[in-house]
Order: structure tokens, then C-alpha cells, then sequence
């Protein structure tokens, strides 16, 4: 299949600018789409599962992890993921862009980061940096809590332990998901403790967190600084541009995934439920998503989810 260029690539994005004129054919009706298990992306999916559904689509979200849910949009087992952080899925994303049948719809998200971060107790102990680590091992049981096996980041900090890279060849990770990753850091509270953390996460309002200078050349520059990204199948979105004309309009912000985190993860809903309750609240972002967008079956979408969420 031929590599999909950038000028391809704008002007299938231009296309889905203009105003719809249809409706979608109905077997675009069910959008299949994965989540790795972190709670920023679940609660991105859960904001795509309620305009899909309000527009009369299916959404079907698999749970696969990283590594596994590339290999299911390479495959074709599923249409599109919110979750292509940048620069750490930088090899996955090299992957798909090499098989040309993958188009980036939309950056979904500016301001993030992804780094290795140290607790009040780690910060007290006088680590500030990559470099600060090795000489307090003993504080730390030479320990770096990370989150679920074959996740990027993870591979970043096993590749630095098995290089020595700041005296850490030593150091092991603790692998583990999200949430289990957090518990721990919870109850190492008076325990110096170095683990990933990253934003947008209400992690950041619950933890004193610092995150460590100098990884620059693991994680990038800026503290891990990243992007997200929105990727889709070419075919897909050649046979739907009505969900895919969605999904390249479907822009989120820091502060608005802190709360919605929040509301998933401090409050225990339903990340639909979140999400629904977030547009509720702030309905001067459902015009910009919707703009040009239909129902599956062809009618006003702005109004169709105005009248699911209430706003």
C-alpha cells in the first residue's frame, strides 16, 4: 500500500472540513477504538462513547495495551485511538505511518507531559534530578515504579537501567498499572519514592510531586513534554467521513481532563457518565466538536447531542 504523504494527509483533512452533505452509510455505524488503561485516554474515550452514541453510532472500545492496540489499528480490528502520545509512541507511531494506511486526524492535546517524578519525601532527601538518584539508592530500595508492562515509557526506563545511565543499572522497575502504580506512591508517603507521573492527572493536585530535570534525552525536553494525537484507518475514514469529521474536531484541553480524571478516578463514575455530566456543564464546547457533523441517519448533530447531555 502506498505511504500515506502529507499532502494526502491534508487534503482528506480539508475534505472533512467542508460541511457534511450526508449522512454516514450505516455500516459505519459501530467505531471501534481501544483504550490502554490510563485514565486520561478512558476519559477521552468516554467523552468520543457519548457524542458516537448521541449521534446514533455504536462505539465499541476494546481494552488492549499499548502495544497490542497499534497492532489492532495496524490490522484493521479497529478504526481509530486518542491516545498516540508524542514523543514516547514515537516508534509505534513510525510503525503504522510506514504501512500508509494510517492518517493523523488531529492533535487532541498540547500541554502534557511524562516523566519520572519524585514524591515530597524524595524531594526532602534532596533529588531534583536524573542525576541526584543513585546516590540515595538506599533511601529509594533502588526501586522506579512504572506503569503496565510493554508501555513506552516503561521500555524508556528499562533501557536506561540496562545502559547505567546515571548509575542506575542497578535500580529495578516496578511494573504495574495506573492505578496500582498511585496506591503504591499513596502509601509511600513518608517513603522517598520516584515513579512516572504526567499531566493532564489529578495525581497532581492529590501527590507532592517534583518532576526530575535532566531526563531529557529518555523522556524529551520540557519535562517529557508531549502532545496526543488522534489516529484513524485511511479506509475508515475514506468509507465514514461523517464520525471521522468528528473525531478530527474532537480537541480537549489540560484543565478539562484534570476534572474529568478527577471525576473517574476521586469520584468513582462511569467515564460516559463524566463525561456526559462535564458537556452538561459546558455546552460552548459541543458547537466547535459538531460543527458540519450529522447524525448517523443525517439530521443536526449539534442538536441530537445538545439533546442527549442536556446541555
Amino acid at each position: 500500500m502506498k505511504i500515506l504523504t502529507t499532502t494526502t494527509a491534508a487534503l482528506m483533512l480539508s475534505a472533512l472540513a467542508l460541511p457534511a452533505l450526508a449522512q454516514d452509510p450505516a455500516n459505519c455505524g459501530t467505531v471501534r477504538f481501544s483504550d490502554p488503561g490510563w485514565t486520561d485516554i478512558t476519559a477521552t474515550n468516554g467523552v468520543a462513547a457519548v457524542l458516537l452514541s448521541a449521534l446514533g453510532y455504536t462505539p465499541d472500545i476494546a481494552t488492549l495495551s499499548v502495544p497490542v492496540g497499534y497492532e489492532a489499528l495496524k490490522n484493521g480490528q479497529t478504526d481509530m485511538f486518542l491516545g498516540n502520545w508524542m514523543p514516547a509512541q514515537q516508534s509505534f507511531r513510525d510503525d503504522l505511518d510506514a504501512t500508509g494506511g494510517i492518517v493523523e486526524l488531529v492533535q487532541n492535546l498540547e500541554g502534557a507531559k511524562f516523566t519520572l517524578a519524585v514524591n515530597k519525601a524524595g524531594a526532602d532527601a534532596g533529588v531534583a534530578d536524573f542525576a541526584d538518584l543513585d546516590a540515595h539508592r538506599d533511601a529509594f530500595d533502588g526501586k522506579i515504579y512504572g506503569i503496565e508492562p510493554g508501555a513506552p515509557a516503561n521500555q524508556s526506563i528499562h533501557a536506561m537501567i540496562e545502559a547505567d545511565e546515571f548509575g542506575l543499572g542497578d535500580w529495578e522497575l516496578v511494573e504495574s498499572g495506573e492505578q496500582a502504580m498511585l496506591a503504591q506512591v499513596t502509601r509511600n508517603a513518608s517513603v522517598p519514592t520516584v515513579f512516572l507521573a504526567w499531566a493532564p492527572h489529578p495525581m497532581n493536585e492529590a501527590i507532592e510531586i517534583t518532576y526530575l530535570s535532566g531526563g531529557d534525552a529518555q523522556f524529551g525536553p520540557d519535562f517529557g513534554g508531549a502532545t496526543v494525537h488522534t489516529l484513524a484507518r485511511q479506509e475508515w475514514v475514506e468509507a465514514c467521513p461523517n464520525a471521522a469529521k468528528l473525531l478530527s474536531q474532537l480537541v480537549f484541553d489540560v484543565p478539562m481532563e484534570n476534572v474529568l480524571m478527577g471525576k473517574i478516578l476521586d469520584e468513582g463514575m462511569d467515564p460516559q457518565d463524566a463525561a456526559t455530566e462535564w458537556m452538561a456543564d459546558n455546552p460552548d464546547r459541543l458547537a466547535e466538536w459538531l460543527d458540519g457533523v450529522t447524525t448517523l441517519d443525517g439530521h443536526p448533530g449539534l442538536a441530537a447531542v445538545e439533546a442527549a447531555v442536556g446541555g
